[in-house]
């Protein structure tokens, strides 16, 4: 009761409060949510990128993990994003350290120390190789397209250079 009173006595503050309220309601429904955070082999990493504002988010985490994956199958315009790939990561001794796992989007991040590492991208049964070098507090990329038409009745296994 006392507080009811409060806002009867100072209705600008009550009023501006409420706006406070609802002006946090509604940008936090239109605020892009960060896709979990996993972990393999002691190798933290997240993947999305599904919808504009959650690939923006993406792009803009992105400079901050050391590694960075992004996924693609080239159309008549170019290329369209991929998701759903499967991916392993192997070091420098062949121990997968990201073992098949799958992208919740065409973009994917790890936490991965400095080092070379061989990367695997697997789509519908055609899979992309790529060796990923991270330096120290340098981010890295690689980008895996697959060719326009990629499906099952065209699988393989190509190294992109």
């Amino acid at each position: 009761m006392t507080t009811l009173i409060s806002f009867r006595r100072r209705p600008l503050a009550a009023a501006a409060l409420c706006g406070a309220v609802l002006f946090a309601a509604l940008s936090s429904a239109h605020a892009a949510v960060n896709p979990p955070i996993y972990m393999t082999h002691g190798v933290e990493y997240m993947s999305g990128g599904i919808g504009s504002d959650e690939a923006k988010l993406m792009e803009t985490v992105a400079p901050r993990w050391p590694a960075t994956f992004e996924f693609a199958i080239k159309d008549h315009k170019g290329a369209e994003f991929a998701a759903d790939v499967h991916v392993t990561v192997r070091d420098s001794r062949g121990t997968a350290l990201i073992d098949n796992v799958v992208s919740g989007g065409p973009f994917m991040v790890a936490r991965l120390d400095p080092g070379t590492y061989e990367v695997e991208a697997r789509l519908l049964g055609n899979t992309l190789k790529q060796t990923l070098h991270v330096l120290p507090g340098t981010p890295a990329k690689v980008a895996f397209v697959w060719p326009a038409g990629t499906d099952m009745a065209s699988a393989g296994t190509r190294t992109v250079q």
